[in-house]
């Protein structure tokens, strides 16, 4: 049986029944009490003959065939990477891992919180920050909790002054920035943008955002700016990449309040845009306001290590109105993976993956500054920017050789580079 009506929409014998019980004689009555009449469409829409699921696959199927997969130096958060076969084979493609949920009975899942525990260790090792969560939606909306926590925990003083003012770095990627610029005109936070190294602090601010490295690759050392903003009791979150904080200065030298960014390099497939696991790291002070759920060991009635969930924010499933955060859920598979990722490759392994990534990034920029091209940025882990005459004919080349590179305008591009890249890459991209 494989026609798509008799095996989803279930058995209809008891349709009558049912009806009555809940006081209606028909389906039409039934839906003309509860769907208002505005919404609803006024005619019968025009759809082709239904399909059996086998015909449906077929047609879906053909549909994807239609997708490209180039290579891609885009970089912006996505980087291809290695996902390790027995990471693949037994979590990815195992239902016990991906088809569980937000565990509402936590404790009774402690495979589960053992491993979003791992995770937040990981996280908390390469940021140096003591507090890191179980995993949010993607980096953006992570840049986005990281404002609307610091706005939420602003002083009584900052409170009674009306302090709104938050300031965002003009070289941040540009999903962070856009969703930084949505939530920001809800709530009543004035979003200031601007070279961080121009900026002006003072008490009408009560937050900062910088890139580390930035959407060009630029690699800054921010201790000094973070240091300026402590005068005014400005909190600064970092967007970072925690592969990058293998080899280079941790937020939490450089005086960060909170970092944030995408796990998804850390063997997580980019498939095509998400969905990937974020991260989130603080200092100690915002343990009580930290979006999303934080996993902690404790002991079960006998005196046995047990984990459970520790700290759950006021969510607006919980709190709605009052709720601090509108995260109401993680992206634990995915988390669950970068953090065995970690575990597979161990401290050293991670190291020789960023090392190898920064060395072919410096033999790349090498050739390309041997070539005559100017290039925009002198610091550097794994993006290249560089300026040219006319990027479209560099872009139609590049796609001709099924290749994409990151084009901010017709002047300017980037190519990012990851673990995945051979010899061979690198002479397609020169």
């Amino acid at each position: 049986m494989s026609d798509f009506f008799k095996r989803h929409i279930g058995n209809l014998s008891h349709e009558d029944e049912m009806l009555k019980t809940i006081g209606f004689e028909s389906i039409e009555e039934l839906i003309n009490a509860t769907i208002p009449q505005n919404i609803r469409i006024q005619k019968q829409p025009q759809l082709p003959e239904p399909l059996s699921e086998v015909e449906y696959l077929k047609k879906i199927w053909d549909i994807a065939q239609k997708n490209k997969v180039f290579r891609s130096y885009i970089g912006q958060g996505y980087y291809g990477t290695v996902t390790p076969s027995v990471i693949l084979r037994n979590v990815f493609e195992n239902p016990g891992w991906y088809t569980a949920y937000t565990p509402y009975q936590a404790e009774i899942s402690q495979g589960r919180l053992e491993a979003l525990l791992n995770f937040q260790t990981m996280v908390a090792d390469l940021t140096g920050l003591p507090l890191a969560n179980a995993s949010l939606l993607d980096e953006a909306t992570a840049a986005a909790e990281a404002m609307l926590m610091f706005f939420n925990a602003r002083s009584r003083q900052q409170q009674k002054a009306g302090v709104n003012k938050f300031f965002v770095d003009e070289n941040v990627f540009q999903s962070s920035l856009d969703v930084l610029q949505t939530r920001a005109k809800f709530i009543g936070i004035e979003l200031i943008t601007g070279k961080y190294q121009d900026f002006q602090p003072d008490d009408s601010f009560f937050g900062a955002y910088v890139q580390y490295p930035d959407k060009y690759g630029q690699i800054n050392d921010f201790s000094e700016f973070a240091e300026s903003l402590k005068t005014h009791h400005i909190k600064l979150a970092v967007g970072t990449d925690l592969m990058s904080l293998c080899l280079f200065k941790t937020p939490a030298e450089m005086g960060a309040d909170v970092a944030v960014g995408n796990t998804q390099r850390f063997g997580i497939p980019m498939g095509f845009g998400g969905p990937h696991a974020a991260f989130f790291a603080a200092t100690e002070e915002f343990k009580r306001h930290i979006p999303g759920r934080i996993i902690g060991v404790s002991k079960d009635r006998h005196g046995h290590t047990a984990y459970r969930m520790a700290l759950q924010t006021r969510e607006q499933h919980i709190k709605r109105e009052r709720a601090t955060s509108n995260i109401c859920t993680a992206q634990a598979l995915l988390a669950i993976m970068a953090g065995f990722y970690a575990v597979y490759h161990g401290a050293e392994g991670l190291r020789e993956i960023a090392s190898n990534i920064h060395s072919t990034t410096t033999k790349i920029y090498k050739l390309l500054e041997t070539n005559g091209y100017e290039l925009l940025n002198n610091t550097f882990f794994d993006t290249i920017s560089l300026k040219v005459k006319d990027v479209s004919l560099i872009r139609q080349n590049a796609e001709r050789h099924q290749i994409n590179f990151n084009y901010f305008d017709n002047e300017t591009l980037s190519l990012s580079i990851d673990e995945t890249i051979t010899e061979k890459d690198v002479i397609d991209i020169l």
